[in-house]
């Protein structure tokens, strides 16, 4: 299949598949006119990708997946640290926003929000962490 099948298939643009063949993570087979020959094989590994990068695994944490598919002999415990790993950073991210949506919630609460110049939300801000 050509480039716009195995995008419309796999659900990405398909600059992201030049993008992917690029840095290596795909290597479609080539037709004598030169053209991207798609095979089942690409097709998961971009729907592979599509998934992973949507779940915010990074590129190389997808090209270690990658190698860790292919590997028929791979431990299922070197999968999972890398996704647990990921999960732990996840949580990391989730527990950063919560605390500004704290600080940020409570300047609000705080702020009359009239026509006075008083601001806390602006002194707030002045403020070292």
């Amino acid at each position: 299949m050509n480039i716009g099948d195995a995008a419309k298939r796999a659900g990405l643009p398909a600059k992201t598949i030049r993008y992917y063949e690029d840095i290596k993570l795909i290597r479609p087979d080539r037709d004598a006119n030169g053209y991207r020959a798609f095979n089942d094989k690409d097709l998961h590994k971009l729907t592979f990708l599509s998934r992973a990068r949507a779940l915010g695994f990074t590129i190389e944490n997808c090209r270690a997946l990658l190698a860790l598919w292919e590997d028929q002999s791979r431990a299922s415990a070197d999968v999972k640290r890398i996704a647990g790993e990921h999960l732990a950073e996840i949580d990391r991210k989730i527990a950063d926003l919560q605390s500004m949506r704290d600080t940020l919630g409570s300047l609000v609460q705080n702020c009359a929000g009239d026509g006075r110049p008083d601001c806390p939300i602006l002194r707030g801000l002045e403020e070292p962490r």
